[in-house]
């Protein structure tokens, strides 16, 4: 089995780390550089990097302050947020990211997808799958949790890893920072329908919620804020958790 990644998230506005629930209610948490460091002294096995405004802003990403963060950390650094162009993703990359998560862009832009893995490899390209329950269905949220598109979140992964995405992040924002555990329904139906790296985000609230996750086929790694944020769990003590329960991480 392959190692599991735990990945903690930057949420950035105004280039300050904050966090809310379901995507509203944002608060202020910290300084995202010393975050960074901390996280990368803590054993991460990567780094998200979110521009969670750029996008509803119109704007690009905050490159100043990317560029401090991945000055500090030595350990994968993915970029999302304002990323609508192949411009984008080479200011951004420039700025020290090692992968582009996109969102927005590629919904209002599907070219985009297929663009940016001819250019830079599928391996840089992530899909960001903001989703939310209506009825039945799950669906595509942009704008950083503002705009409902209508769109069938497994019918566009499908389609996005066709056109060259080579890792998806499956965002719930019903579970976002309710800490009852990760949407393990909605992260089996993605699975089902792509064969690429899976990283599950929203809901995680104790080590148990990373051990149900794993338990799923299909994903690859758990991302999340609040309780690495408050260190309600420390990472060397999850990973411990897992390794007892013969969970394989990376422990170097």
């Amino acid at each position: 089995m392959t190692s599991k990644r735990i990945i903690p998230c930057l949420d950035i506005v105004d280039g300050r780390v904050v966090k809310g629930v379901n995507f509203e209610g944002l608060k202020d948490v910290a300084d995202p550089v010393s975050l960074a460091a901390y996280y990368n002294e803590q054993g991460a096995d990567e780094l998200v990097f979110y521009d969670i405004t750029a996008s509803a802003q119109g704007r690009s990403v905050f490159s100043d302050v990317l560029r401090d963060v991945a000055s500090k950390i030595s350990i994968p650094l993915t970029v999302g947020g304002g990323v609508s162009t192949l411009d984008d993703f080479e200011r951004a990359l420039s700025c020290g990211a090692d992968k582009i998560s996109i969102n927005t862009g590629a919904v209002e832009n599907p070219s985009l997808i297929k663009d940016a893995a001819k250019k830079y490899g599928s391996r840089c390209v992530v899909l960001a799958l903001d989703v939310k329950r209506v009825g039945d269905a799950f669906h595509i949220i942009i704008k950083g949790g503002r705009v409902d598109t209508g769109m069938d979140a497994l019918d566009w992964a499908a389609r996005a890893v066709a056109d060259g995405a080579g890792e998806v992040v499956v965002n719930s924002i019903d579970t976002d920072g309710v800490k009852g555990g990760f949407d393990l329904e909605m992260l089996a139906a993605v699975a089902g329908r792509v064969d690429v790296p899976i990283i599950a985000s929203g809901g995680a609230g104790s080590m148990q919620d990373f051990a149900d996750l794993f338990a799923l086929p299909g994903i690859d790694a758990g991302l999340a804020a609040s309780i690495f944020h408050y260190k309600e769990v420390e990472i060397p003590a999850l990973k411990q958790f897992l390794t007892d329960k013969g969970i394989p991480v990376r422990t170097d």
